[in-house]
């Protein structure tokens, strides 16, 4: 009678070693902390049309749109193409980066006073040392 219930026994112990059942642990320090920088990305960005992003989530796949509303342990997200919002929380996430639509304005800017600089340099600086206006050693 002891025999049949410890074979029993230990064959159910093995069957469940061998198909791994673990118990559910509780979350990392790692996956805290990026879920923290996650939500700290999140917040920083902020909420709006203007608030576009690029998330990847933990299985890969990468979602675009903008941040249509932003809680304490889940965010919403609108796709700007379709319309259509999904809410996920911030443990789903494993990264969050602006999408940028390229240069700023500013950026613009600062690149066409350097092309009308050179352009300036070169029709007006050259011509100067070249022609004998200003009676240099410069080679032309």
């Amino acid at each position: 009678m002891f025999r049949p219930t410890l074979v029993m026994m230990l064959s159910g112990i093995l069957l469940v070693a061998t198909l791994g059942l673990q118990p559910a642990g509780a979350q990392t320090s790692n996956d805290f902390q990026a879920t923290e920088k996650v939500r700290a990305k999140i917040q920083k960005i902020g909420v709006g049309p203007n608030a576009r992003v690029e998330v990847r989530l933990r299985d890969k796949t990468q979602l675009k749109g903008y941040i249509s509303a932003a809680e304490q342990d889940s965010f919403t997200m609108t796709d700007h193409k379709t319309g259509t919002t999904k809410t996920m929380a911030y443990s789903e996430a494993s990264s969050v980066k602006k999408s940028g639509g390229g240069l700023s304005r500013r950026s613009w800017i600062i690149l066409g006073a350097a092309a009308v600089g050179a352009v300036v340099t070169w029709s007006v600086v050259k011509p100067a040392f070249c022609d004998g206006g200003a009676q240099t050693r410069f080679p032309c």
